[in-house]
């Protein structure tokens, strides 16, 4: 995972680790691994990378209550089996080399076949699975995912098999599989996918359409209409997402509905996905439905961690100052730096708690206006314990007119009437503060018109205000302003600001 494709997301709100903990041993893939580690023993045989040895595939798939005669049951079994030794879970000692061929048998019988194989036994790590921490059992869930990912981005055996040339080698050029980008766009896909869940608006808790998942992955985002070429692109990577997802949920990452087999057996196999009706979800469903698990949200963002990409959680900034909540919640969603708030409120003296937010909000930077703005969010909720602190803070130019608001909100008769210049200051303030929120967006030019309907001569004091974003706010208030003679007042406004000041 790139960390330039994703340098900033949204913060997820994860389950704790005891439940996620629980999840990764219910997920099938690792409870597998577990009760083969448990299984192995001193009869336990593995050849040279440590594999099961054939012979003793059966009797593994019948230790998980899998059908020993069935080859898909055998085929788990295996796959199990290399989860539990790359994870820790089974410790194997693979066979010496004796130099001589087919494994230096000698005499025969079991004594030979003793010598070409190694054994395995439960590893030092099994103890962790009852004996651990929540955190331990998810390290360990994090190495059998790591397994998994590193297998789905492995072309299926009939592609290896239809590649092998005349002398049993397989011809990756006539595969044309690159293990490096195969496994880029399997952590696109994954990105992707944790970007449409935490992302507000986006799929939440719903699951995502294949399709729009692999449209994200082809379809350039400048590109209007889709040609026939890049749909056909897109079905590809719909299919190949296909087959990766039904790997990638039984180790519990994904829930996932897969393409409707009708579909898939078609003569000119599934419909181009950009001809599914979005709006009718029965017939969408029908080309695959994904949708990342609790535990897939946590293994996922711990990959991006991992990959220098910041992905943030909610409440990781419960122990911080206020100087890093506010910085940290200035570039969230409202509901996400909410949430993030009551958090960090939660283990705080409510007095202490609103003096350390209001120092904190001070500051004529750039991103000062939503400092405060989010200061005044994560106060809204404060009672009566915080009124000292809101109150020494009156007669400060940048918090006075924030804390004359709070305390109006609270029906305070003996509140001292702001200076017209506060006024001035807190409305410039207040309007660069959403639009650094949420940009120019529907309700902003009623919140400018409520600001300035009810000072006599505004635009015309306004400009001289000493704030650092009064030129950009006039500008904006040129271009948004529903009244187009205070329009055209506040342009005016903004030339005569951008003239008194230094460039």
């Amino acid at each position: 995972m790139s960390a330039d494709s994703h340098p900033m997301l949204p913060p997820v709100r994860l389950h704790s680790d005891a439940e996620l903990a629980r999840d990764a041993l219910g997920a099938p893939l690792f409870a597998r691994a577990v009760r083969l580690a448990r299984w192995a023993g001193p009869d336990t045989r593995v050849g040279v990378g440590g594999e099961l040895a054939a012979a003793q595939l059966p009797e593994a798939a019948a230790v998980l209550g899998l059908d020993a005669a069935d080859a898909d049951s055998v085929g788990y079994a295996s796959q199990a089996w290399r989860v539990a030794v790359d994870t820790g879970l089974v410790d194997v000692t693979e066979p010496e080399d004796d130099g001589g061929e087919g494994g230096g048998v000698q005499g025969g019988g079991v004594q030979g076949e003793e010598e070409r194989f190694g054994t395995a036994a439960p590893g030092e790590d099994l103890a962790l699975v009852t004996g651990g921490a929540p955190g331990d059992v998810l390290d360990l869930w994090l190495s059998a995912l790591d397994t998994v990912l590193a297998d789905t981005a492995v072309p299926d055996l009939d592609d290896l098999v239809d590649a092998l040339d005349a002398g049993g080698e397989i011809d990756f050029d006539r595969l044309d599989w690159n293990p490096g980008r195969e496994a880029d766009f399997l952590d696109g896909v994954l990105a992707n996918l944790y970007l449409l869940t935490v992302t507000e608006g986006g799929a939440a808790d719903e699951p995502v359409p294949l399709p729009v998942l692999a449209a994200s992955m082809v379809v350039p985002d400048d590109m209007g209409e889709p040609t026939d070429a890049v749909l056909e692109q897109v079905s590809d990577a719909m299919m190949r997402l296909d087959d990766q997802f039904r790997q990638l949920e039984p180790i519990g990452l994904v829930e996932f509905r897969p393409v409707d087999e009708e579909l898939m057996a078609e003569a000119d196999g599934p419909r181009e996905p950009g001809t599914a009706n979005a709006a009718d979800d029965e017939d969408v469903s029908r080309y695959g439905m994904v949708r990342l698990t609790p535990l897939g949200l946590y293994g996922i963002r711990a990959r991006m961690l991992e990959a220098g990409i910041d992905a943030p959680a909610v409440g990781e900034l419960a122990e911080k100052g206020a100087d890093a909540l506010l910085d940290a919640v200035s570039f969230y969603s409202e509901n996400a730096a909410q949430a993030e708030i009551e958090q960090w409120l939660a283990g705080r003296e409510p007095s202490a708690a609103a003096a350390e937010l209001l120092a904190a909000a001070r500051g004529d930077d750039e991103g000062g206006p939503l400092r405060r703005l989010r200061c005044q969010q994560a106060l809204a909720p404060a009672g009566p314990e915080a009124e000292p602190a809101v109150r020494s803070v009156l007669d400060d130019p940048e918090l006075g007119g924030l804390a004359r608001v709070w305390l109006a909100e609270r029906g305070v008769s003996d509140v001292p009437a702001p200076d017209p210049e506060m006024v001035f200051w807190l409305t410039v303030d207040t309007i660069a503060a959403q639009l650094a929120a949420d940009g120019e967006t529907e309700e902003l030019p009623l919140l400018m018109e409520t600001l300035t309907a009810h000072h006599a001569g505004f635009f015309e004091q306004v400009w001289r205000v000493e704030h650092p974003a009064t030129a950009y706010v006039l500008e904006a208030m040129g271009r948004l302003h529903p009244d187009r003679k205070a329009a055209k007042e506040a342009r005016k406004a903004a030339f005569k600001a951008r003239s008194r000041r230094p460039a």
